[in-house]
Order: structure tokens, then sequence, then C-alpha cells
């Protein structure tokens, strides 16, 4: 598979903290292609997380080579612009800003874009609609249950058309019914979209949605 296929490219990628006593990723080398879904399983504790943070350019690698959507984070030299262009973002705990209503939470992930704020509020609104929550733009995320929190969380997270999206256990506080619909949205996220996926979760269900499984295991990829 040629570079320009790849969306995520990382190789012999190592990892440690505290002044490196402690690793947590070893010589991790993963490439996944423009349009692909994977998902990361493991134990907890076994460098997942710590994994995501990497290809979001929330943290760096102490060694290797890592790129993502065409950036190098080894040495990135605009990282908020990367995270808030090239890559989205979602969790467990949804991250919502309480005092904010949807619209507002999805439009906080266009702030310090070039869309006037009007054209803020009408994307806001049309990936509320994306996500099923048309009727819900005014709620505050106290308001909402957790299923609809987290769709609100996927609407932020694409907001700025990302070539990446990065989800640590979203489906892992859902019940059955609202699992269904956020694995259904990432998945027509995929087609609809050609975003490339990339999940850590324990939840079988979702690894059976995706292309292809990989296995973290004492901070290295092993045959899942």
């Amino acid at each position: 598979m040629s570079d320009a296929a790849l969306a995520i490219d990382a190789r012999e990628v190592r990892k440690t903290y505290d002044h490196g006593r402690v690793v947590v990723l070893e010589d991790v080398t993963l490439q996944v292609a423009v349009g692909e879904y994977v998902a990361l399983t493991g134990r907890s504790g076994g460098g997942k997380s710590t994994l995501l943070n990497l290809l979001g350019a929330l943290d760096r690698p102490d060694s290797g080579s890592l790129q993502v959507a065409g950036q190098d984070l080894m040495k990135p030299e605009h990282p908020n612009r990367f995270r808030r262009e090239q890559v989205g973002m979602v969790f467990q705990m949804h991250n919502l800003l309480p005092h904010l209503d949807a619209l507002g939470n999805v439009g906080v992930a266009m702030m310090g874009s070039n869309l006037s704020r009007r054209d803020q509020r009408a994307r806001a609104a049309e990936l509320l609609r994306l996500v099923d929550l048309a009727d819900l733009g005014h709620r505050r995320p106290p308001q909402m249950s957790g299923g609809e929190r987290q769709r609100v969380a996927l609407a932020r997270a694409i907001a700025n058309n990302p070539q990446v999206l990065i989800a640590d256990e979203p489906t892992g506080s859902l019940d059955a019914e609202s699992r269904e619909l956020v694995l259904r949205l990432m998945e027509r996220l995929r087609a609809e979209e050609g975003i490339t996926v990339v999940v850590v979760t324990h939840d079988e269900a979702v690894s059976a949605t995706a292309d292809r499984t990989l296995h973290l295991r004492d901070g290295r990829i092993v045959a899942p």
C-alpha cells in the first residue's frame, strides 16, 4: 500500500513515562488505509488510550515515526490546528459543556475556523440532523439521555470535516439501543463521508462492525 493511501502510518512507535521507567508503547507499527474502520482491543492498561492520544496529537511519541492525515506528529508545527481540522475525537464520557445546548456544543468545535457565527450555527444544525437530533438542538446535556449526548459528541467531532475519527470506548456507558444507534452512525460516517475510523473498545459488538480488529497487549500489537 502506498503512503498516499494511508490515513495513519505509525512505525516502531515508543512511548514511556516517568523518565523512561514506565514503557507504555513498544515498537508499535500500525498502518490504516484511508476510509478503513479499525477496532483496537486489549486489557486496561495495555496502551490503547495512550495510542489514541498520540494519533490525536494530544501527546508525542518518544521515538519512531508517526503520520496521521499526512501530518508528521513527531514534531507537529500546529497541533491545535491539526486537532481542529484533521482529526475528530470522541470519548466514553462525552465531555460536553453542560451550560451549552446541543447546537452550542457542536458549534464549539468550529471556533477559530473561517466560518461566520451564522454559518457555524447552520453547520451545527445540519450535523444534528445527521445524527437524528434535529429536534433537540436547544437541549442542554443534563436534559439528554446518554445516547443522545454521545451522538452530540459525534456531531461535534466531525464538525470540521476531519479525515480521521478517533473514538475511545464510545459505547462503554450506553444501553444496547443507544449503542446500536452510535455504531450505525459511525458506519454511516465512514460510508458517506469517507472518514477513517479508529475505535478503542471492549465491546465485541463494536469489533464486529470493524474492517479489522487489532489487539494491544503490554504496549505491543499482537494477533487478536
